[in-house]
């Protein structure tokens, strides 16, 4: 039964042969790994403007910087995409910054962009969705309340559609994200329609709330510390511009030349709709309360004069975008840690592909890590944000000041431009990651700041167990097996015909000694057992152990030790009989037997053997 709602829900397994067929191309491409830079459009103009009405109180004076803001962001914007074309055809392998860290820069600046990455795409879903279900609130009137619940059931559904497959789910999700650039590209020429051809004025006060109007009434002085604050809210339109490159694979072939394309489309889109929407903001005016809605709906519902179909639409797709930005995440961030796994510093588990040919254990525990920051911060966009930035612009600095080691090392033709460009790109993304972190340090960028530390700790942790395994299991030249005496322990708890198979099967490995074993809790219960012994005339010795507190494990154990202290080269092997039944009634049984496998397991020089018997 669960096999079959598995193929209901995953689809049928795809063959290892078959994973050509998998390959997106630039079409599908680019809703795969650009939703999450393109979506950031539907908010980060919202992020500059909660820094400056809501925690700088400026009111008026919010809408002079908007417009430098957002020129600067999208000049960045050009240096970080020339670095990464040049990190998309030097290193086609993907990994991203990752890959560019561990070749130029060494171990342990590799696992700090890594975890900078790892984190970044979680953030990543929890903020997308949380923007999401944000914007469909604004357009429905929906209270907080509903934020976690909804925001998690768009977790489930993202989920679900990428265990289906890379391919699956970009074909999918290719719609809603034209959809969402359509829609935003037609508002933002309405409303430069409507403001440089019909004059229209800001938005009127009888559209804002109470706490909007309270706002713009506010006369706060902008200082130098929250004008950088503001900044660093509207780089997170920045975020995701590293996944191309980090699934460069994923792409059809020519995979180098179709991602450095993609990308290019993709700056495109996201400069030209961040600096649009962020012109409209500066002459619109919408103004906000901490408990308004998505600002962008805001200017929709004025420029389209109520909430018609136009207005639907756009927030429809503002949603779609946001939801699916998500996406963004469950291609490169399961990616990304089979990258790391297969190098040793994440658990092997992170490099397995599931039936769909996708790394299931990082799309599974992507969802989960995402779910959990959604229930704490109680889905709310505005308190994630500052979590984001400081992961996303250390990646980018680790990348970049890998690719200028890189020219450096390789000096390929016009290495000297590549170079400079590298070189600004790190030192600036470098110093936005600094303005991030002390900005906004006190309202939670010293989480990501405090944890990627942590994980770069964990991730060499994980690296020296799996170096120390390798070692231990070497094998030295001209090794060979050493013979040990075999001696099988048959665990007895009645006579019964399970007990009696064990017996047949252990005596059919022909070992040096056997003995029968009882862990018995009173002398009654041991005499009807010699009885059944002599009875059944079982051709092996029984030995019985007491054990008045009713425990099993310690007394087996206590067994096993003392015959490692008469023969210490002996391998002993345990017999343990166990019915097994149907899988609804199995749970009826003691599983007593379970939990003594998973103990002697770690005993060395043990062996530890299971008979099933078939009771159905």
């Amino acid at each position: 039964m669960f096999q079959s709602l598995k193929r209901l829900v995953i689809g049928r397994p795809i063959a290892t042969a078959d994973e050509g067929h998998q390959r997106l191309s630039k079409k599908i491409a680019l809703p795969v790994f650009a939703s999450d830079a393109i979506s950031s459009t539907a908010y980060a103009t919202d992020e500059i403007l909660v820094v400056l009405l809501l925690q700088a109180y400026v009111g008026k004076k919010a809408w002079g910087p908007i417009i430098p803001i957002a020129i600067i962001v999208c000049i960045l914007l050009v240096i970080v995409v020339a670095s990464y074309r040049q990190t998309i055809h030097a290193y086609p392998s993907g990994g991203g910054s990752y890959i560019v860290s561990k070749e130029n820069l060494g171990t342990i600046p590799s696992l700090v962009a890594g975890s900078s990455l790892l984190v970044d795409y979680i953030l990543t879903v929890s903020v997308s969705v949380a923007g999401g279900v944000l914007a469909i609130r604004t357009a429905t009137g929906l209270g907080h309340e509903w934020a976690v619940p909804l925001c998690l059931i768009c977790v489930v559904v993202m989920t679900l559609a990428n265990l289906r497959g890379l391919k699956e789910s970009g074909a999918l999700f290719a719609g809603p994200t034209y959809f969402y650039v359509v829609m935003l590209v037609i508002l933002i020429c309405t409303g430069l329609y409507r403001i440089f051809v019909q004059h229209v004025g800001p938005i009127p006060e009888s559209m804002l709330s109470e706490e909007a109007i309270e706002a713009s009434k506010l006369t706060g002085g902008l200082g130098l510390y929250m004008l950088l604050r503001a900044f660093s809210s509207g780089a997170v339109a920045l975020s995701g511009v590293e996944a191309v490159s980090n699934g460069v694979p994923a792409f059809k072939k020519p995979e180098a030349k179709n991602a450095a394309n993609t990308l290019v489309v993709m700056a495109v889109i996201l400069g030209t709709c961040f600096l649009g929407v962020s012109i409209l903001a500066s002459h619109l005016k919408p103004y906000r309360g901490e408990s308004d809605g998505n600002g962008l709906g805001l200017m929709a519902e004025y420029l389209y004069n109520g909430k018609g179909f136009m207005f639907w639409a756009t927030m429809i797709g503002t949603f779609a975008i946001l939801i699916l930005a998500a996406n963004t995440a469950y291609a490169d961030f399961p990616r990304l840690s089979s990258i790391i796994a297969k190098d040793g510093f994440l658990p092997h588990q992170f490099a397995n592909r599931g039936d769909r040919l996708v790394f299931s254990n990082g799309v599974l525990f992507l969802a989960g890590v995402a779910s959990i920051l959604i229930i704490v911060f109680n889905g709310d966009i505005s308190a994630l944000i500052p979590l984001y930035a400081f992961g996303v612009f250390m990646g980018f600095t680790l990348s970049q000041a890998g690719m200028v080691m890189h020219h450096i090392k390789l000096k390929e033709p016009r290495w000297k431009l590549s170079l400079a460009i590298n070189a600004v790109g790190a030192t600036t993304t470098g110093l936005i990651a600094g303005i991030v972190v002390v900005s906004k340090f006190t309202e939670g960028a010293w989480i990501p700041a405090a944890l990627i530390p942590v994980m770069v700790f964990i991730f060499y942790s994980i690296g020296k167990h799996y170096q120390h395994v390798k070692k231990s299991l070497a094998v030295p030249v001209g090794y060979k097996a050493q013979r040990h005496t075999h001696y099988v322990v048959v665990l007895v708890g009645k006579v019964n015909r399970g007990v009696l198979d064990a017996i047949g099967y252990a005596r059919s490995l022909s070992p040096e000694r056997i003995i029968a074993l009882s862990v018995v809790q009173d002398p009654e219960e041991e005499r009807r057992l010699h009885e059944q012994w002599d009875e059944y005339d079982i051709p092996i010795e029984l030995h019985t152990v007491s054990s008045p507190y009713r425990e099993l494990t310690r007394p087996v154990f206590s067994f096993l030790d003392e015959i490692d202290q008469e023969r210490d080269d002996d391998i002993i092997t345990v017999v343990i009989p166990e019915s097994v039944t149907k899988v609804s009634s199995q749970w009826l049984h003691n599983q007593s037997a379970l939990a003594l496998k998973a103990r002697l397991l770690y005993r060395p020089h043990t062996v530890v053997v299971s008979v099933p018997v078939h009771v159905d």
